[in-house]
């Protein structure tokens, strides 16, 4: 039975991706949001990797240093939407 659920699962993403590749830019970064809000109600049950605590340590450090600098979501938003238009 669980290999006909993997089955179902894989052909219900195959047809996502079939409409996934028909939209706009535009519309794939408001589905990445909508899929972003919608995991962080289940954030608790989701494991980070390994790696990314190293990854974020080394963020942190360059943003201490200097290295990098930080926009919010909305200016961050504005600024991939003109340079993608």
């Amino acid at each position: 039975m669980m290999g006909f659920v993997d089955d179902e699962r894989k052909n219900t993403v195959k047809q996502a991706d079939l409409s996934i590749s028909r939209l706009s830019l535009a519309q794939k970064l408001d589905l990445r949001e909508t899929l972003e809000a919608d995991l962080s109600h289940d954030e608790k049950k989701l494991e980070s990797p390994a790696w990314h605590t190293a990854v974020l340590e080394d963020r942190e450090k360059a943003l201490k240093a200097g290295k990098v600098t930080v926009s919010d979501w909305e200016q961050a938003r504005r600024r991939i939407e003109k340079n993608v238009s």
